[in-house]
């Protein structure tokens, strides 16, 4: 039997790097429309929560036919506010409505380039064995290759891993990061550790050119480019 996925899309008021970003329009449409696209092309609305503590944020979503009944608690909307303790209070909302579901997905707004086939991936990996599958992508800096620490003692920087001996990038083994397009969450690794206690971790790699995360202007600008250029290409 097919397992349920719990839809969360976290988008709390006060971005400070791109003002108003979760209900800025990009190509067309509000950013947070993105998102909630996917999450409707793989569940019904009752699947799906927006976490928000914005009446505007809640107002553009059901404007666009998502219905928003639950409001972020506003504790857990400041800087300082986890993904985990937010997954979780939506969790609970869930639970108390008699919501069943197997895993939680998380689809942060910031990354409107992921597609449905980017999440049913991440899905088809999954399994109650493991914690968590995440997105990535190849690491920008490779701490075999070009990542560097300072060493303490001496003020000198030495290589992240390794002797430092190789010479081709190609030799070095291979290193991801998060871009933090899709999180698939064991509800139980969930509860029980916090996300960096996770030890049981599956990549599914998506392509560098759509793992652009929005955090600054720049980043936005470079969005609309992308956009730009795909839309001139078809």
């Amino acid at each position: 039997m097919k397992q349920k996925s719990l839809y969360i899309i976290p988008a709390r008021g006060g971005s400070k790097g791109i003002p108003g970003k979760n209900i800025k329009p990009l190509h067309g449409k509000p950013l947070i429309c993105y998102s909630i696209d996917v999450a409707r092309s793989l569940a019904p609305d009752s699947h799906i929560i927006l976490s928000t503590d914005d009446p505007g944020i809640a107002d553009v979503a059901r404007g666009y036919g998502l219905p928003v009944d639950y409001m972020r608690p506003a504790e857990l909307a400041t800087d300082r506010s986890g993904s985990r303790e937010v997954m979780l209070d939506a969790m609970d909302w869930a639970d108390s409505r008699g919501i069943e579901y197997e895993r939680v997905v998380l689809l942060q707004p910031t990354s409107p380039l992921r597609t449905v086939e980017d999440v049913r991936r991440c899905e088809e990996r999954y399994s109650p064995e493991i914690d968590m599958v995440v997105s990535v992508m190849p690491a920008r800096c490779n701490p075999y290759y070009n990542c560097f620490e300072t060493d303490p003692q001496t003020g000198m920087l030495r290589i992240s891993k390794g002797d430092g001996t190789l010479t081709r990038r190609q030799d070095a083994p291979e290193a991801w990061e998060y871009n933090g397009a899709v999180y698939v969450i064991n509800p139980d690794s969930l509860r029980s550790l916090p996300m960096g206690g996770f030890r049981r971790r599956v990549p599914v790699e998506m392509p560098a050119e759509r793992s652009l995360d929005l955090d600054t202007p720049l980043d936005w600008t470079l969005m609309e480019l992308l956009m730009d250029s795909s839309e001139n290409e078809n």
